[in-house]
């Protein structure tokens, strides 16, 4: 009886390592809003990353974390690097920049576990506004596939891009005084990148 038991014990492990060994690698978490401000006025929020203390929602998470930004003042070479203990440890770099257009962040997380992703901000004219795309991509490892198995990794981090557009929206309309738009809404999908 014993025997059959641990067979059966065995059996589940090898099946449950089966099923993360074949999900997929590649994730794309993605949100989207509009926002009643010019383009250069999102963009002024993203590419500096001295401005992210006014609508992350991580820098308000995590009261312990200490934040160095470095490199370039704004835009291509701006760094952002952190260091907390609830955000663990990681590093911002803005690596590709088109004004008005696209904001694209190599985002490394060190601790608690490491990973190596890419975020972009896209930014286009739409009804008198800005609409604003927020996404990252980046390939899970075996753990982090066992992780998301369990956890499921868009609707948790889909909430933090959507507390992060809806503060960025706060800012972006307060500094030019417009009236919120109409129809503002968030979007996500997860599916391979």
């Amino acid at each position: 009886m014993l025997t059959w038991i641990l067979l059966g014990l065995v059996a589940a492990v090898v099946l449950l390592l089966v099923v993360i060994a074949v999900r997929p690698a590649d994730f794309r978490i993605e949100r989207s809003t509009a926002i009643a401000a010019p383009p250069g006025a999102v963009m002024e929020l993203i590419e500096d990353f001295h401005q992210w203390s006014r609508w992350s929602p991580w820098d308000k998470m995590d009261p312990t974390q200490v934040v160095t930004i470095g490199g370039a003042p704004r835009g291509t070479g701006a760094t952002y690097n952190w260091v907390g203990k609830k955000n663990g440890e990681g590093r911002m770099e803005i690596i590709e920049h088109r004004p008005n257009e696209l904001v694209g962040i190599q985002l490394d997380f060190l601790k608690p576990f490491p990973s190596h992703n890419r975020c972009d901000f896209m930014m286009h004219h739409a009804h008198g506004g800005t609409h604003v795309v927020w996404r990252m991509t980046g390939t899970n490892n075996f753990m982090a596939k066992g992780f998301d198995l369990f956890m499921d990794m868009d609707k948790m981090l889909g909430r933090d891009f959507e507390k992060g557009l809806a503060a960025l929206k706060v800012e972006a309309e307060g500094a030019t005084g417009a009236p919120a738009a109409a129809g503002t809404s968030a979007s996500g999908t997860r599916a391979p990148a």
